[in-house]
Parts: structure tokens; sequence; C-alpha cells
């Protein structure tokens, strides 16, 4: 098997070179890039502070897959078994309620020290952490408001809250020595048109002008802002538009999320990327397959996906990009839809990387449109699986599905037995 992946790589080596593809080279940039993994992928968003308490924001997980984590040591061993299967070091994207501590604390009053045994973790694995403050699913949530609540004292919660989860952040980049991006999305909208738009949008305003108010070192944290185009229960109106964050982001030199489920059913983020990039200081990624617009679906490798992947590597936005995954199914295994989805968005980074660019654009530039065309299709049956092959068995991961017989035997010694 392996003499057999190695001859593949080396004709497909072969092929690309002819268009000065130089693959040993591409294989060593992809090695460089981080996928942040979320956590919530696991158990359903439930997470361990509130675990009780009922989803809101209008977030909806659906199945009852056996299996899901109940408890933090449950849910690590679950990501240790995801990142075994996936090639390359990559980050662990944790949400504010998933503290692991005993200790009895609200989200206003979270503290570097409920997330050390998350630190102590990342850094046992080799893994960076991402981090978002939780603004759903909180008694103080429940009708749909947080940042831009008009009542002062429900508001100073959500300030306080996601102002901790930014000290939070930069300590888990400080210990972990890379960059943490915190990202900061709210709810907040209604469900019928309202009367004045302009109030809660001023109100989130001011409430992200307190949350950011202390300047942390860009270093260890890095702050993003998520839109959304609307949600159950705020189908007529979200405070947080996209337009509203692209101004504050580029006023206020925040990374600005595009959220692959967040806009139009019509609408892609991929065309979105070359322009915010030409004025925002980094782009914040949430990949995740929308079905009928805001589903969450598992990423599959569709066309969106590389065309997602050609526009990072194309536009050379691969450094200012942070790329990360957002999406929750219960009704398949979930550690299989982590790596199923990651391993994914990686091999959509490597068909980029695999295209000849260099060439494709010249002949734009000329007005070769028959060339581009011609070359962008022929390369669609290039040997991009033989790269795919080497590279997996490179990186000490399983080659193609090898890796869910690993995964069908873990569901049957761990996953099954849980709760039993």
């Amino acid at each position: 098997m392996q003499e057999r992946i190695k001859r593949n790589y080396e004709a497909a080596k072969e092929q690309y070179a002819q268009h000065g593809i130089d693959v040993d080279e591409v294989l060593n940039r992809l090695e460089k890039i981080k996928i942040s993994m979320h956590c919530w992928q696991g158990d359903d968003v439930r997470g361990f502070l509130n675990k009780d308490q009922d989803l809101t924001g209008g977030i909806s997980v659906t199945g009852n897959y056996p299996g899901a984590a109940s408890t933090p040591d449950e849910l690590r061993t679950d990501l240790e078994k995801a990142f075994s299967l996936i090639p390359g070091k990559h980050k662990v994207n944790l949400h504010a309620i998933y503290a692991d501590t005993d200790e009895k604390v609200e989200l206003d009053q979270l503290q570097p020290k409920h997330f050390q045994k998350w630190v102590d973790w990342a850094k046992e694995q080799g893994l960076g952490m991402d981090f978002n403050p939780t603004c759903f699913s909180h008694e103080k949530s429940k009708d749909g408001f947080t940042l831009s609540h008009p009542d002062a004292e429900i508001r100073r919660f959500w300030i306080d809250h996601c102002k901790a989860s930014r000290k939070i952040g930069a300590y888990i980049g400080e210990e972990l020595g890379q960059t943490c991006v915190t990202n900061v999305w709210v709810p907040d909208g209604f469900k019928d048109v309202p009367v004045d738009r302009m109030a809660p949008r001023q109100r989130l305003k001011d409430s992200l002008d307190e949350v950011f108010a202390e300047e942390l070192n860009p270093a260890y944290n890095l702050d993003a802002v998520e839109s959304k185009l609307f949600g159950i229960g705020s189908e007529a109106y979200v405070v947080g538009s996209h337009e509203f964050y692209m101004g504050y982001g580029i006023r206020n030199n925040k990374l600005i999320c595009l959220d692959a489920g967040h806009f139009h059913p019509t609408e892609v983020i991929s065309n979105k990327l070359s322009s915010l990039a030409l004025f925002a200081d980094g782009i914040l990624l949430h990949v995740s397959r929308p079905m009928r617009w805001d589903s969450d679906h598992v990423v599959t490798l569709d066309d969106e996906l590389i065309e997602i992947g050609r526009e990072l590597v194309r536009g050379d936005l691969l450094g200012k990009t942070h790329i990360g995954l957002d999406f929750f199914d219960a009704s398949i295994n979930r550690v299989a839809a982590w790596v199923i989805g990651t391993r994914n968005t990686i091999k959509a980074l490597l068909r980029g990387m695999l295209d000849p660019i260099d060439t494709l654009k010249k002949a734009e530039l000329e007005g070769d449109y028959t060339t581009r065309l011609a070359l962008t299709e022929e390369f669609k049956s290039y040997p991009f699986g033989a790269v795919w092959d080497y590279y997996c068995e490179k990186m000490g991961v399983p080659v193609r599905e090898e890796w869910l017989a690993d995964v069908k035997t873990y569901e049957n010694e761990v996953l099954l037995k849980r709760g039993v």
C-alpha cells in the first residue's frame, strides 16, 4: 500500500510540475495551516456550565445518535480521537459554556482558571485554541436580546461576560504561544418587523465599544465580530447584521467573521473574501454547509467549499484569514462528523494550491478566456487524490476511508458504553 501511494504521488508530481507546480512545496505550505475545530459538535452545543438549559438563540441540534460527550474529559477524549485521524496540528474552538470547573460560576464571572484544564490539555496535545463568549442558552437571553438589550442591567451582564471572555482568550494565547481568536456573536433580533431599527444597533455599538475598550496584546488575542442574516425568532430583523459588523470591524480593526450559513441562500462567502480583504485587518471564517440556509450541516467537499479554498489561495489570503468550522449534527457519529468536515476543509485548500494559478491569471489578463476555461476544467481530473493520499500517509493518519474503521471501533469500545 505504501509503495503504491508513493508511486502514485511521484506520477502526480510529474503531471503538476508540467505546469510549474511544486507539489512538495505545496504540502509544506499546507502543513502550516491550522483549522480551528469546534468543540460543540461533540455534545450538541450543551456545554458544562448550564447543560440542562434549553438551547436558545435560534440554535437547534437534531438527532439522537448515541455517545455524546457529557463531561469535559469525555469531550477531550473524543477530540483526541478525531485529531488522530486528521493530518496536521490544528486548534480547538471553545465556547465559554465549556468551562471545566467544579465551582458554580456565572458567565460574567468566568476567569482563566476555569479553563486551566483545557489549556494544560492543549499544551500536551500541541494544539492551539480559540474562544467564544456564549451569549445564548441562558436565562438572561431568553427574550432574544443580549448586548443590545433595552434593560441596562441585563446588558451589563453580557458586557461583563464578553470582557471576561477576552481576558480568557488572551490568557489562552499567551499560555499556548499561539494567537487565540475570540469571536463575539449575539442572537439579538425581532421575530416581526420592528418600528425602531436604529436604537438596538446603537446599544449594540455602545456595548461593543465597552467590551473592546481594554487593549489586549494582539499576539495573544485577536477580536472578531460575527453577523447573521436571520434566525429562528429573529426572522424579520437581526441587530448585528453583516453591514453593521462590516462597518464596525473595519472602523475598529476587528476581524470580521464570515459564516457560510449566515447569508441569503443565493449568496456565497467565497465571492465576498476578496472585497473584504481589501479593507479589513483580518477575516475569520466559519466553514459550514447551509442546506436551505443556516442549518449547519457537516462540511462536504462541495462546489462552495472548493471555491472558498481556491479564493483563499488565489487571493493570497491565508496569511490574514483564520479558518474555523461550525456545524453540529447529532444524527451521525459525532467524531466522524469532525473528521469528515475537517479533512474536507483541508482538501479544499489543497485543491486550491494545486491549480495552475499563475498560468490562469496570465491567460485572464491577456483576455484568453478559452485557455482559462479549458485549464480550469481539465485540472478537475488531475490526480489530486494521489497527492492527498500521500499527504495523509506522510502525516501519519489513515489514508482515504481507512479512518472509518477506527471510528467504528472507538464507537463500540467507548461511545456506546456511555450512560450504560
